[in-house]
């Protein structure tokens, strides 16, 4: 059995002249979900759709689950589930009867056990036996992680797939691909919604220009940051004099913001008792102090354009 449930080397798509991805690698553990980040039109769909072999590859191999795409074509399918864009159905059927008419084609049998365990799985139990044409979109997201895990992959593979879904919604289907990867499923799963992606994913990898140009889990993401310059925010009797005072006493201080009796600084975190110990013996009270955490929005937006800058030199 391979170490990893997906293995991506030297991804490669080009149309003409162009180039859509470019030498993209990575590797998806077993039982972690996996980020694919970017901006729209990055090449993160095209990556999934080679992949999943909707799309050929110029150049580059795919091992799902130790099985290599191009030699054990068969046995590589067969241990990969995925939803690209809106899963589709048989609106004229039930829930029920579309997850039965997609166990028949499996290789592997499915058991009516097994089409009871996906659906409690998801939380469809009670609209299963329902027309899908009376399914909301969250419910139709629902049936398609059902029917994408029926045969048991070794990973799921999913791009976007909150588009469309209100927040409750979202959070129920994250919740759903949370306790598939606790039960040893890996999950792939493209997004631009990097707020959703912090909450969902084990490790992230940004897709710009088709390139990958970082990958680190979020734990490693919010190392980084804690090792950097903080932005804490300070509520104080008075920001205008507290913004002086710092100018003058403590000019390596960065004031990113001053408004309504709250400021934020950008420091080092050793200088923020020294801080507080400054206003207020100039008779400054200081109400909260509060650590503004960076999110992977903010760490996205660092390394991309970070990226630029290193291209444009």
């Amino acid at each position: 059995m391979s170490k990893f449930a997906l293995e991506v080397k030297s991804l490669t798509k080009t149309i003409g002249k162009k180039t859509i991805v470019n030498d993209v690698s990575f590797e998806v553990e077993r039982g972690e979900i996996f980020g694919l980040l970017g901006p729209n039109g990055a090449g993160k769909t095209t990556i999934i759709r080679m992949i999943v072999s909707l799309i050929n590859r110029t150049g580059g191999t795919v091992m799902v689950n130790g099985h290599n795409l191009d030699e054990s074509f068969t046995l590589a399918m067969n241990e990969l589930g995925a939803i690209v864009e809106n899963p589709e159905f048989y609106k004229y059927l039930s829930g029920y009867k579309n997850l039965r008419h997609y166990a028949r084609m499996a290789l592997t049998e499915i058991s009516e056990e097994r089409i009871e365990e996906v659906t409690e799985l998801v939380g469809l139990q009670h609209a299963i036996h329902d027309k899908v044409r009376t399914y909301s979109l969250g419910m139709r997201q629902r049936l398609g992680v059902a029917q994408a895990i029926l045969h048991k992959p070794s990973i799921l593979i999913l791009d976007e797939p909150t588009n469309g879904l209100d927040p409750q919604g979202i959070r129920e289907f994250r919740d759903y691909l949370r306790l598939l990867a606790s039960q040893g499923t890996s999950v792939l799963v493209s997004s631009h919604l990097l707020s959703e992606m912090q909450l969902m994913c084990d490790r992230f990898a940004i897709i710009e220009q088709g390139k990958l140009i970082h990958i680190s889990t979020m734990n490693e993401n919010e190392d980084s940051q804690a090792k950097a310059l903080r932005s804490v925010e300070m509520e104080v009797s008075n920001e205008n004099l507290a913004s002086k005072l710092l100018k003058e006493k403590m000019p390596t201080v960065k004031i990113s913001s001053m408004k309504d009796h709250r400021i934020i600084l950008s420091v080092e975190k050793d200088a923020i008792p020294e801080i507080n110990k400054l206003l207020v013996m100039n008779e400054i009270d200081v109400f909260e102090i509060l650590n503004v955490k960076a999110t992977l929005e903010d760490r996205f937006l660092e390394i991309t354009n970070k990226d630029k800058k290193e291209q444009m030199v």
